[in-house]
């Protein structure tokens, strides 16, 4: 009968602390996740150079034709 109510008990505390663990391993989980969320949407956003990127797209055309020979 001790032996039983021994074990009961060990098993219950054993429980105890393996649900415990698994609780602060999720809440570290959803930290990091919320972390990542706001990292990513708190980051300022640029305002696109249409004339900059136009520019880098004809120059890069034209590096192609060279290279391809479209110049003689």
């Amino acid at each position: 009968m001790k032996n039983k109510r021994l074990a009961a008990a060990m098993a219950a505390v054993h429980m105890y602390i393996r649900t415990e663990e698994e609780a602060a391993v999720v809440a570290m989980q959803s930290q990091a996740a919320d972390a990542a969320a706001k990292s990513l949407t708190s980051a300022p956003v640029g305002q696109m150079n249409l004339w900059g990127l136009s520019g880098r797209q004809a120059i890069m055309n034209a590096n192609a034709m060279i290279r391809q020979r479209m110049f003689k």
